[in-house]
C-alpha cells in the first residue's frame, strides 16, 4: 500500500511541476490505497501541494512563463475562492465531497474527449 502511495506522489510531483495539478492523481490514489476520507486525503494533498507548487513556480518564473499582470488578479480571486472552497470542504459530508470531487473529474475527462484539435 505504501509503496503504490510513494509511487502515485512522485507522479503527482512531476504533473504539478508542468502546471497541471498532481491532486488529479494523489487524490484518487490516497482514497484507495489508504483509509482516509476524501477530507483527509484533501488536506494531505494540500500539504503536499505547497512545496510541490512553490518549485515548480521558481522554475515557471525563472523561464519567464508567468504574465505577471494576468497572475496577480487571478491569486487575489483566488484567495477568495480557496477560503470558500476549504470551508464547504470542511462543511460538506466527506461521501458528498468525494462524489462532487469524481464528478468534476468526470466532466473534465470529457471535456478533454470531446475538445476538437485546431486546424
Amino acid at each position: 500500500m505504501m509503496w503504490g502511495v510513494l509511487i502515485a506522489a512522485v507522479f503527482a510531483g512531476i504533473i504539478s511541476g508542468m502546471g497541471i495539478g498532481g491532486g488529479v492523481l494523489l487524490i484518487p490514489a490516497l482514497l484507495f490505497l489508504t483509509d482516509l476520507n476524501q477530507q483527509q486525503v484533501q488536506g494531505v494533498n494540500l500539504l503536499y501541494f505547497l512545496p510541490t507548487a512553490i518549485i515548480a513556480l521558481v522554475q515557471h518564473v525563472r523561464a519567464k512563463r508567468v504574465r505577471m499582470e494576468i497572475a496577480k488578479p487571478l491569486l487575489a480571486v483566488g484567495w477568495l475562492g480557496a477560503l470558500g472552497g476549504a470551508a464547504l470542504a470542511v462543511w460538506l459530508d466527506a461521501t458528498l465531497l468525494r462524489r462532487i470531487f469524481g464528478g468534476f473529474l468526470f466532466v473534465m475527462g470529457w471535456m478533454e474527449l470531446c475538445k476538437r484539435k485546431p486546424m
